[in-house]
């Protein structure tokens, strides 16, 4: 069974936004990896901090 939080979620969905730009403005996967995981980090933390997002997924 694949369970994943709330937070999890956007952020995977954001990635794949994310990846789709990085890919167009040519930036290699080792490129686009390193952007992919910062991004990622920044926004778990703030998902997880943020109490309006909690409310929301109540």
């Amino acid at each position: 069974m694949d369970t994943a939080t709330i937070e999890q979620l956007v952020v995977l969905s954001n990635m794949e936004s994310i990846n789709a730009v990085l890919i167009h403005q040519g930036l290699s996967q080792s490129g686009r990896l390193i952007q992919l995981n910062k991004i990622a980090i920044t926004q778990m933390r703030s998902l997880l901090g943020n109490a309006n997002f909690k409310k929301l997924t109540l």
